[in-house]
């Protein structure tokens, strides 16, 4: 999927431009608003210094900020070892570099996300509600849906995405409030009309990109944050093997009512599935954070024959209806069939019922005096009653070491 990565790598530097170009725009709006002569060029110098500032921050210390606003603590195997049991199943399944760190926040909404600026330097948080209300199987299709993120970098984007978002809506929410305080209008009117004129122009200008700009930038992550979740989840079917696992969880997530306090409008795309959105409020394509969590079900139970990337891609075509390739051809030309396993309570009942015939052979070949002779290569060698009166010796057929007999004991 080294498509995808440089896909997203592209996609990267394109919102890293975009929103360098809807902060300069903003300052030199707004600088112009005060001043029509040089006030744009001194918005545009302070724009430029913010979003230097702002991407050293977000390219530097951006995963602990957005870590830190969402109230994430970072936890122990003792705290919960079954959590980094997982982790650490879907790290060396998506053969990951180094283990991520695992954070969990204290709250009832089931939730969680990724950061982290690459694979060898990344993080996963889950919520305490999610751990709670999940079985294995559905814990496991989480982590492995947000260790996908890591591995398609995804973080970096959402990371850095968040961070400029930010920038963008706090600057635009200082301006536009210090308009609506200070009166402005009424002092931009009382002016002389030539210099009256062109200031309530900028002023009008300003205030509409001000409005616009948060919302293009906003749609912008959005748009691009929506896909990521689709590939995301085929790549987490694919680690697991058990689609069924994450569609399961992602219903559950789905009816939890509980609000997450610690997430906003900036982090909202980072979570596997809306924290905003609260029962029976609909979110429209455009505004939405995520893809119908609905549909992203109903694909991932769509995967009746495989796992493979081109299953997860004729389950999509089939439920939205549509010829729209959501993985990249590097992940479509490779066809091999990678069968679904079963769910870990069926593996158990299979191993439950193995351990019990074992237990029924091994009480049938006592009540008949066999033997038991345990080879150095862990071989265990039932020998009958009638085997061996005159052969003291036998060759484990695994390893080809000759036993004594005489060390065998009872069954």
């Amino acid at each position: 999927m080294w498509e995808l990565i440089k896909s997203n790598q592209r996609k990267s530097i394109f919102l890293f431009l975009g929103m360098a170009i809807t902060l300069v725009l903003l300052g030199y709006f707004i600088g112009s608003t005060f001043s029509p002569d040089g006030g744009g060029l001194f918005g545009v110098s302070i724009a430029i210094i913010i979003w230097t500032v702002l991407s050293i921050i977000s390219l530097t210390a951006g995963s602990s900020l957005i870590l830190s606003i969402s109230k994430a603590q970072e936890v122990t195997p003792a705290v919960h070892q079954q959590l980094f049991n997982i982790v650490e199943e879907m790290k060396i399944a998506s053969n990951l570099p180094a283990m991520p760190k695992v954070y969990i926040i204290n709250t009832e909404a089931m939730n969680a996300f990724a950061t982290g600026k690459n694979p060898s330097n990344s993080a996963v948080a889950v919520t305490a509600g999610l751990l709670s209300k999940l079985n294995r199987d559905e814990l496991q299709g989480v982590i492995a849906h947000e260790i996908s993120h890591i591995l398609n970098r995804d973080t970096r984007f959402i990371t850095y995405a968040a961070v400029m978002l930010g920038s963008i809506v706090i600057i635009s929410q200082i301006f536009l409030r210090g308009m609506f305080y200070s009166g402005s209008g009424r002092r931009y009117g009382s002016k002389s009309k030539g210099g009256g004129q062109a200031q309530i122009i900028f002023l009008v200008i300003a205030i509409l990109f001000a409005i616009l700009a948060p919302i293009m930038a906003r749609l912008l992550y959005f748009a691009l944050s929506r896909k990521r979740e689709y590939l995301a989840d085929a790549s987490a079917a694919r680690l697991t093997r058990y689609p069924e696992g994450l569609a399961s969880a992602l219903e559950k997530i789905s009816e939890c009512t509980d609000e997450l306090p610690s997430a906003n409008k900036v982090t909202a795309a980072m979570y596997i599935a809306n924290p905003l959105k609260k029962k029976g409020m609909k979110l429209s394509d455009l505004t939405s954070t995520h893809p119908p969590i609905s549909e992203r079900i109903k694909i991932l139970r769509g995967m009746m024959h495989g796992v493979n990337y081109s299953d997860y891609q004729k389950a999509f075509s089939t439920i939205k209806r549509s010829s729209s390739q959501i993985i990249p051809a590097s992940g479509l030309s490779d066809n091999s069939a990678i069968p679904l396993r079963e769910s870990s309570e069926q593996l158990k009942e299979q191993q439950s019922a193995i351990d019990e015939k074992r237990k029924m052979g091994n009480i049938m070949m006592a009540v008949n005096n066999y033997s038991l002779l345990t080879c150095i290569c862990g071989l265990k060698i039932k020998i009958p009653p009638a085997f061996g009166t005159n052969k003291p010796e036998i060759i484990c057929p695994k390893c080809g070491n000759i036993n004594k007999l005489e060390l065998a004991g009872r069954i």
